[in-house]
């Protein structure tokens, strides 16, 4: 049986008080929508349609990766009607799976029980028991436990009101009974709106039973329509990514002062992080990797054993084995850094290789340059890699001692085992070797005042 997921993702949003589209805010860097449809893609053989309205085209424009068809909705008549834009797509024997583009945190498991429950005279739906279930729509049972209903809170009776099961809007149906009783909506309703909850009561008058299940908690299907329910799911998110690492065996120094917004797709054991570290993207962590506190990590590959020290960035780039890092540095796109290397405080590399061994331990730039094993980089040295129009490459080759405050203007080779001393501009090459240095002679004068404030 095929399935069809239908994603509703067309209001707009009006308590987050913004211009961007409800479901285009993001928890852990991806937009609520695409948490959606993560998680609906796991499903095998799915079909998935997004209902989108407010944001008209912006929506498909950055969602544009998305393996998806996208239905517009140009008036907001409510869910219902959201479903109806969808109709000609759905096949008669499609399991249909309803979900909501604001509700990030549904768990795969969930939708498999819920899908379970589908059949020719069966109708799943999720439901849910709350202390506090002001909002809701609540499920009407008979005397035997049977669902009768689904009433909205604005319709309901005050009995109707103390019911504490509600309906989370999301269900699994036939398609052919789906499109039948979509067809027969009617708007007679204190909103004036087509409710998708409406067809329940259908389905029970036509002898359907409805199979509710459940979700583990309550934060599964909590939307998002403030500011304020916006941040708490975040904290959740980020607190099931903390919990599942250190299940892993990772060490969090404090887990509610962790940030993961991508994937670990490599992870070794021992691995050590401190407060206030946020990991971005494709992250690959050696074992014995010890991140320090306030750093920012984002698609990189560390390998085991090394050490970041506290408030550094690393993007792009490989760290390699036993290599130590800061602290207050700064490691750019295309950085790959060799064995047992040393980068310091206040050191900023882009776009370049350092080879095992080397080490760059103090305020100093290196920008496009391929630096060689056992190579020491003086403090304040930078790479003059840019004039203005076009960039060059600054070569260092094995062995080479360059002294505090040098600038080598690429092109630029320094070779291997020379000696560059400090506060030199190199403009040509370095031969292998031997000590370059360019200085004017220094000179001391006899005599000289320094100048004093002339009185007023």
């Amino acid at each position: 049986m095929r399935l069809t997921t239908i994603i509703l993702a067309a209001g707009k949003g009006t308590r987050m008080r913004s211009d961007l589209p409800k479901v285009m805010h993001k928890i852990a860097d991806r937009p609520l929508v695409q948490h959606v449809y993560d998680m609906s893609k796991q499903l095998p053989d799915n079909h998935i349609h997004i209902v989108y309205g407010h944001g008209g085209d912006f929506i498909k424009i950055a969602l544009n990766y998305l393996d998806v068809n996208w239905t517009e909705q140009k008036q907001q008549l409510g869910t219902g009607h959201a479903v109806q834009q969808v109709t000609g797509y759905i096949q008669e024997n499609d399991k249909v799976l309803i979900l909501y583009g604001d509700v990030p945190l549904l768990k795969l498991d969930t939708v498999k029980k819920l899908l379970a429950g589908v059949g020719d005279a069966t109708l799943g739906l999720l439901t849910m028991v709350l202390a506090e279930p002001r909002g809701y729509g609540r499920i009407v049972r008979d005397g035997n436990g049977n669902v009768l209903k689904i009433i909205e809170e604005k319709d309901a009776s005050v009995e109707e009101k103390k019911i504490n099961e509600v309906n989370t809007g999301i269900m699994a149906v036939k398609g052919g009974q789906l499109k039948n009783w979509l067809s027969r909506l009617q708007n007679n309703n204190a909103q004036g709106e087509f409710y998708l909850t409406d067809i329940i009561e259908m389905a029970v008058k036509e002898g359907i039973r409805i199979i509710t299940s459940q979700p583990r908690t309550e934060d599964e299907v909590l939307g998002v329509n403030n500011r304020m329910q916006l941040s708490y799911l975040e904290r959740v998110y980020q607190r099931e990514q903390a919990d599942g690492l250190m299940e892993q065996g990772v060490t969090l120094r404090d887990p509610a002062r962790f940030d993961l917004r991508g994937n670990i797709e490599a992870l070794g054991h021992d691995v050590e992080v401190d407060i206030n570290v946020i990991l971005e993207g494709a992250i690959k962590l050696g074992n014995h990797v010890k991140i320090g506190a306030n750093c920012r990590l984002k698609n990189v590959v560390i390998g085991d054993n090394v050490e970041i020290l506290d408030q550094c960035v690393v993007e792009d780039a490989q760290i390699g084995a036993s290599s130590r890092i800061g602290p207050f540095a700064r490691i750019r796109p295309e950085t790959v850094l060799g064995s047992e290397v040393h980068i310091g405080n206040f050191v900023e590399i882009k776009k370049s290789d350092v080879d095992n061994f080397s080490k760059i331990n103090h305020l100093s730039y290196i920008g496009d340059a391929s630096i060689g094993s056992k190579v020491n980089v003086g403090a304040g040295t930078i790479t003059c890699n840019y004039d203005g129009a076009n960039k060059f490459r600054t070569v260092i080759e094995d062995g080479a001692f360059i002294g505090s405050d040098t600038q080598l203007v690429a092109p630029v080779k320094v070779g291997a085992n020379a000696t560059v001393g400090a506060g030199s501009t190199i403009t040509k090459d370095c031969p292998d070797n031997q000590l370059t240095l360019s200085r004017i002679k220094q000179v001391s004068i006899s005599g000289w005042q320094r100048p004093v404030k002339k009185e007023k």
